[in-house]
Formats: structure tokens, sequence, C-alpha cells
């Protein structure tokens, strides 16, 4: 008997094994090209924490949810503009069109159309676990969870009944509070320099360049000349009301960065100091951030999108239109380009970019006032890439279509929501031991 029951218990174990293993090879190896050096050190971070790994694996997490035949789902012929990879960490602080500093989503890399659900499970197990790294109980999780479920749902309901507008609703400092607005009035005080001062230096020309460290290092000669023979290519693709004067995107100085985040590396990203303004010693210099993009990881397992991929072919245009259509006053260094066939989008490097961090969060209401925000960024950018932004691909508001998926019951629909975030919580946990395993005793051994 003991003997069939091990058997059972290392079968299950080994079939879910050969999945991880599948995938990661498929999606690292196949789809990313990601040399064996770069897998490297990407499963290397994914091994610090389940948190790391959920976030470095996100077509592990999409592979598994499709799977699942949840109640809630918007009808297939109404999306909602997905941010694709919403969790904890991508979420933070930066400086809008207007000079104004807000708290938003971060990170657009991921956005494609489908199924709002799938950012409010991602972002739910999110919340899981990293309240779990911090040592908070298994109620405490659900009610964490709860929380910003609420906080979505009831800003939705503000959005359809017109007590707010998704496109003008800005999340700053006089209308947050907790850890976020501490962080926010913080920044205020930040210089505008802030950032040239950390990462570039006045050489003996007295001209500003950019200062080598392990993270920001010097690109070739004719990597610079492509960059200089882009300019064009590039302003072509920003808003015509945003251009400035030619002389204002002068390169001065250009660097590749390291030390990406575990779902970009393989990707390249590089650094662009331009002239900005002409005051004395460059203090109005600005730094460009120009990363790579492939085709998102939702595109893998959700609906095919026709309309969607002939609109937004190029991947650097569908981050750059995702943005858009989520943010209020978006950068309006914005932009895109190709590269050797590889597609990159252009942003400005911002200088109050910042995020509250797992020591901000000392005690339950600090949890819950930041996540009260987020529930009401999550519902915002669902709301505000609709038919109202872009008509091509929308016939419907969003807020409308996703309230009437959760109909009247909301208490069953956050029930089944943190029941499924809490139960796969607990796989990306076993995951993560096998995950770990698998790249000590195979991965590491071939």
């Amino acid at each position: 008997m003991e003997v069939l029951l091990d058997r059972v218990k290392n079968t299950r174990k080994v079939l879910r094994e050969h999945i991880i293993e599948t995938i990661l090879n498929e999606f690292d190896e196949e789809c990313m090209n990601l040399a064996r050096d770069q897998r490297t050190v990407k499963y290397t971070q994914m091994m610090e924490s389940p948190f790391r790994f959920f976030r470095g694996s996100a077509y592990l997490f999409y592979f598994d949810m499709m799977k699942v035949p949840f109640s809630f789902h918007t009808a297939e012929d109404k999306p909602t503009w997905i941010q694709g990879d919403l969790h904890m960490e991508n979420f933070g602080a930066f400086q809008n069109e207007n000079g104004e500093i807000v708290y938003d989503v971060n990170d657009f890399d991921e956005g494609y159309i489908g199924s709002y659900l799938f950012d409010v499970l991602r972002m739910s197990v999110s919340i899981a676990l990293y309240c779990e790294e911090q040592s908070l109980s298994g109620q405490e999780q659900r009610e964490r969870i709860a929380h910003y479920l609420e906080a979505y749902y009831k800003q939705l309901k503000r959005f359809k009944n017109g007590k707010d507008n998704p496109f003008t609703l800005a999340f700053t400092a006089d209308n947050t509070k907790g850890p976020v607005r501490k962080v926010l009035k913080k920044l205020a005080k930040r210089q505008r320099n802030h950032l040239l001062n950390d990462i570039t230096q006045i050489n003996e020309e007295n001209k500003r360049v950019f200062a080598w460290s392990d993270e920001i290092q010097k690109v070739s000669e004719a990597e610079f000349k492509t960059f200089e023979s882009l300019t064009e290519a590039y302003l072509q693709s920003v808003d015509a009301n945003n251009k400035q004067d030619q002389s204002y995107y002068v390169i001065k100085d250009i660097a590749r960065k390291y030390g990406t985040g575990t779902a970009s590396i393989g990707l390249n990203r590089y650094y662009i100091l331009i002239e900005g303004g002409k005051e004395a010693n460059g203090v109005d210099d600005l730094v460009l951030e120009v990363k790579e993009v492939r085709s998102p990881v939702p595109a893998y397992f959700l609906p095919y999108r026709e309309q969607f991929w002939t609109k937004y072919e190029h991947q650097g245009e569908r981050v750059v239109a995702t943005q858009k259509a989520m943010h209020h006053l978006e950068d309006p260094h914005l932009g895109y380009l190709t590269i050797d066939d590889r597609h990159f989008y252009v942003r400005e490097r911002s200088p109050y970019k910042k995020k509250v961090k797992a020591d901000q969060l000392v005690t339950l209401k600090d949890f819950d006032a930041t996540l009260e925000i987020m529930g009401k960024i999550t519902a915002k950018i669902h709301a505000r890439a609709d038919v109202d932004f872009e008509s091509e691909l929308f016939s419907h508001h969003s807020e409308e279509e996703i309230l009437n998926a959760i109909g009247d019951d909301f208490e069953t629909f956050c029930a089944q929501i943190i029941f499924a975030s809490i139960t796969y919580k607990e796989q990306v946990k076993s995951d993560y031991e096998l995950f770990c395993q698998w790249v000590q005793e195979g991965f590491n051994r071939k």
C-alpha cells in the first residue's frame, strides 16, 4: 500500500515538473531566445522567493488559468484592454505630462486585449504571495485581497454612475493616504536633476555624460551611430502635439542598461542622454529609456484578436498605445523604433520613479491603504481603455461590461477570486520548490 501511495505522489510530482520544464524551455529558449547564461541569471533571480518566481513565470500563470472555468469572465466579444502582468511591484510613482507626481501602473510590456479577470486574478495571487512574505496569516491574506477587490468594484461603479471620470482621475498626494501618500510627498521635494546626479557626471570637457558602472555601460561606436540615424524615425512616432524642436533631441551620450527586471532579462535596454533644454551644465538634460519588447505573454493563451494584431503589428507601438490608453497624461516622449528587426519603445526615465517598498507596509492599515489605491487604479486603467479611447477595437464601455459580468452578487465574486487566489498561491509555492530542484539538479547540470 505504501509503495502504491508513493507511486501516486511521485507521478503527480513528475507530471508537474514536466509541465514546468516544458513551459520554461518553450518560452525562455524558443520564444525569447535566451542564451544559457541569460537563463541562468533569470532563474537565479526567480529562486529568491515564490513571489519572485511568480513574477518571472507569467506564462505558467496563463497556462494554468486558461484551464479554470471562472464564472465572471466578460463575453469574448466584449474584452478589456488589460495590463497583462499585474502584480504588487508594477505600481509606482512618476511625473506626468503636467509635472504632477502621480501613483499609477508603470509597466505596459504585456498589454493585450482579453478578459479583465486575468488582471484581477494575477494581482490577487500576487497580494497573497507578497503578504505571505511579510508573515501575514492566511486569513489576513484573504482580507487584503478582499480589500483590493472591493476598492476595484466600488471604483468601477463610480465610473459607471458618473461620479468619477477615468479620463481625468489621477492619484496624487492630495487624494491618497498611507504609504503611497508618504512616497508622493517625499518625491515632491526631490530635485529634477536627481537622476542626472545619480547616473551622469560632468567630464573634463565640461559636458554631461553617463557615469559608467556595472549597470550603466558604454555602447560601441556602431551602436551610437545607429541610434543617431534613428532619431528621425523615433520622432515620427511621437505625438505631433508633444514634439519639440529638433535641437531638443540631440544625443549627448548613450549607455546600455543592465540589471533589468526578472521578466525582462534577455531584452536589450538602453539609456540615451538628450539635450532637453539649454541650461548651464545640462541640468535640464533628459534620459530616455529605449527598451526592447516582444509579443505579450497573454497573447499566447487568450483568444486571437486579428484586428488588434493588424493595428499594433509593431510591438513597441503596442506598448506605447497601452500606456496612452491607461494613463490620463502620458509621457510626452513616448515613441517606438526598430533596430535590426527588433522592436523597441521609448519613454523618459523619470527622475521621480519610486515604489512603495515592503518595509513601508508595517501594519495592516498600511497594506489596506495601499491596496485600496491599487484597486482604484486597476479600475481606472480598465475603464479608460475602451470605446472612448479606441473605437476601432471597442464598441463598449469596459466598466459596464465588467460590472455586468460580476453581477449583483459581489460577495460571491469576491469569494471565488479569493478562493482561487489562495489556492493558486499554494500551487505557486509548490511549483517554486519543483522549479528550484529542477534548476539545481537538471538545468544547471546540462
